[in-house]
């Protein structure tokens, strides 16, 4: 008896500490999702007898053979009637590894937005595939769809394998079909599972009907599917959604926290305020904690009496989001009526709700090919790539990095309809959209690099240097322009020809048209490499000071240079040392909200993760740091040793 006893609380505490895993269907209509989420309940054990019931009873009085257990989602009378699925239902159930929350979307066209809505706090989405039909064009805009909403798992299951014999020739087509289209995809987790749902072939156990498939049954695959680091528990994100005054001696700020961890006694700083202080206590729903993180929902209590209202948002000091007024994002549009650029709606995002408008359609995607389509508006189900002004800031990070600080929502202000869902890019293009006919891939067609009669072997025999591009990379007041021009120096004394591309000097004159959004960013840094390109190809070692705060626009300042030829150089100062020498006063300025924008303090800085060379240049004197870089060029053969002068690094 105390053995059995035992042994139940073990399986209740399992079942108690089982984490959850969010699933959406989707696919073509009649590609039988609900079918198969009515299967995975059966056969999991998770339907009630009143549902069981129900389902007996509908599957008699609508004259099916055998149990349809597609009635156990479709639970509108015009759906059983049609035999179809029009909005989204969830149903829960769960097996000693795993809980389980399963959204059934709709597969027709019209009612895409209702499987965007599903799919939107999905962790997991199943893409179903007939296999008689093959991939069709509704399989690829759901897939399409998925990977917009940042679904990083994805199982394309390859159903109604009993209509065409469990042939693995027909499998293995639509296998390479979807993989194909899905090469476009930013899905780093996919895989392809042949299954029946109405006959059960794989779908909680392995078919014997199918031995040529080698991989597990579906539900095993989601039991087992990693999620727990798909969660951003690095930068912390909490929105204010009430400000909780119960009496006179408290005041808390309840929320869910959108990404991070919240520790009693950090150090927080408010958004918009810039106001600085410290976590005094965490209550959750059991009482106070020691921490949280997301997606727990708590109220806070700060040391310090600032003024928090509702919409504003509590971060680390060193780790913010964005703050802007117009954004970048990809948009589904939900309304029936089209989207008009320069109309008023509201917009929704984390707990703030303020005015905007659409200024720019950029282009529409077709969700079939992928590619670019100029639009002068969005329709129902359409998508396309937007500007949004927001009458005041939001704070707002990249969706790919965190889903509830990129997203939001535009309503109607006359109807209060959903119009759109949302998503915010942070900069550059998606890379897999051609533009047909795209101006700049013909203006290419007729202009060729032209090539002189001076090659580059002359040219480095008679400067005695190999040409290379020192990128020096930082936080403001870290100290890169300080070393550029010390590095200079010492070259110059060493009979070597260089030259500084300072942030500030090319900022006054090339890119003085230019501001600091994430876009002009960077155009900033791909005209410094494109020039620190062509000085290069004149033999020069080109010593580069800018902040250049995204990793992505180093990357392509990369490309641009050559491989071979850019060194990139991260000049590591902690926060707090680049703000004791700001001779400026930026930082103040930046926190006071007199300077949008400002990296490290109200934009982020991405650091670099494998640079060639990294300087703490909190810790060495500018000569000393020189000295370094100077050293690796010649360990690295840019430097020839019988340079004119001093000869060396000197």
């Amino acid at each position: 008896m105390r053995t059995a006893v035992r042994g139940a609380a073990k399986v209740l505490k399992r079942v108690k500490e089982a984490d959850a895993l969010r699933v959406s269907t989707a696919g073509s209509v009649d590609d039988g999702k609900s079918t198969l989420i009515g299967r995975l309940l059966y056969e999991a054990n998770g339907l009630y007898e009143d549902q069981l019931s129900s389902v007996k009873k509908d599957s008699a009085r609508f004259k099916r053979e055998s149990l349809d257990l597609s009635f156990v989602t479709d639970g509108l009378k015009v759906e059983r009637e049609q035999g179809i699925t029009i909005d989204v239902a969830y149903r829960y159930f769960s097996t000693p590894k795993r809980h389980f929350v399963i959204a059934d979307t709709p597969g027709h066209e019209q009612y895409t937005r209702n499987m965007a809505t599903g799919a939107s706090t999905s962790d997991l989405a199943i893409i179903l595939i007939d296999a008689r039909q093959g991939v069709l064009i509704q399989s690829k805009r759901h897939a399409f769809i998925a990977s917009l909403l940042g679904i990083k798992h994805m199982v394309i299951a390859v159903n109604k394998m009993d209509l065409v014999g469990y042939s693995e020739d027909i499998f293995r087509k639509i296998e390479r079909d979807f993989a194909l289209f899905a090469e476009k995809l930013q899905v780093p987790d996919m895989v392809t599972i042949p299954i029946s749902a109405l006959k059960g072939d794989n779908v909680v156990t392995k078919s014997r009907r199918m031995r040529w498939y080698e991989g597990t049954a579906l539900l095993n695959h989601l039991e087992n599917v990693h999620i727990l680091s798909d969660r951003n528990l690095i930068d912390l994100r909490f929105p204010v959604q009430y400000v909780l005054r119960p009496n006179a001696d408290f005041r808390g700020y309840s929320g869910r926290l959108a990404s991070g961890v919240l520790r009693k006694g950090d150090a927080i700083l408010v958004l918009p305020s810039q106001r600085k202080t410290r976590v005094r206590s965490i209550v959750g729903c059991e009482g106070e904690v020691s921490y949280a993180f997301a997606p727990q929902s708590v109220t806070v209590t700060l040391e310090d009496e600032v003024d928090v209202t509702r919409g504003d948002m509590l971060v680390h000091p060193a780790n913010l989001p964005q703050i802007r007024r117009e954004v970048e994002a990809i948009l589904v549009w939900m309304d029936p009526s089209p989207l008009e650029p320069g109309k008023v709606y509201w917009i929704k995002q984390t707990t703030q709700t303020l005015k905007c408008s659409v200024t720019h359609l950029q282009f529409r995607i077709d969700p079939g090919t992928l590619s670019r389509r100029d639009a002068a508006t969005l329709n129902l189900n359409e998508i396309g790539r937007v500007t949004v002004q927001c009458f005041r800031s939001v704070f707002c990070d990249e969706y790919t990095k965190n889903r509830q600080t990129g997203s939001f929502i535009l309503i109607d202000p006359l109807t209060h309809v959903t119009a759109a869902a949302g998503m915010i890019i942070e900069r550059g293009h998606l890379p897999s959209m051609a533009r047909p006919g795209d101006k700049t891939v013909s203006r290419s067609a007729v202009l060729h690099r032209q090539e002189g009669e001076v090659s580059q072997k002359e040219r480095e025999t008679l400067l005695k240097q190999c040409p290379a591009t020192l990128w020096l990379t930082g936080l403001s007041g870290s100290g890169k322009s300080t070393i550029a021009y010390e590095v200079e120096k010492k070259l110059m004394a060493a009979g070597y020809l260089c030259y500084v591309l300072d942030g500030d000097n090319v900022r006054h004159g090339l890119n003085r048209d230019l501001g600091f959004s994430p876009q002009d960013r960077s155009e900033n840094i791909r005209r410094v490499a494109e020039v620190a390109r062509l000085l290069n190809e004149a033999g020069l070692i080109v010593i580069t000071a800018f902040i250049s705060p995204y990793r992505d626009d180093r990357e392509q300042a990369r490309k641009i240079i050559g491989e071979d030829r850019f060194i990139e150089v991260f000049a590591d100062a902690p926060i707090e040392i680049c703000e004791k020498r700001d001779p400026k006063g930026l930082y103040a300025k930046a926190r006071a909200g007199l300077i949008p924008e400002f990296t490290g303090v109200n934009a982020p800085y991405e650091a670099p993760e494998t640079p060639a060379l990294c300087i703490r240049t909190g810790e060495l004197a500018a000569d000393i740091a020189a000295g370094n870089v100077c050293r690796f060029l010649e360990e690295k053969r840019f430097l020839k040793k019988d340079a004119g002068g001093s000869g060396g690094h000197a």
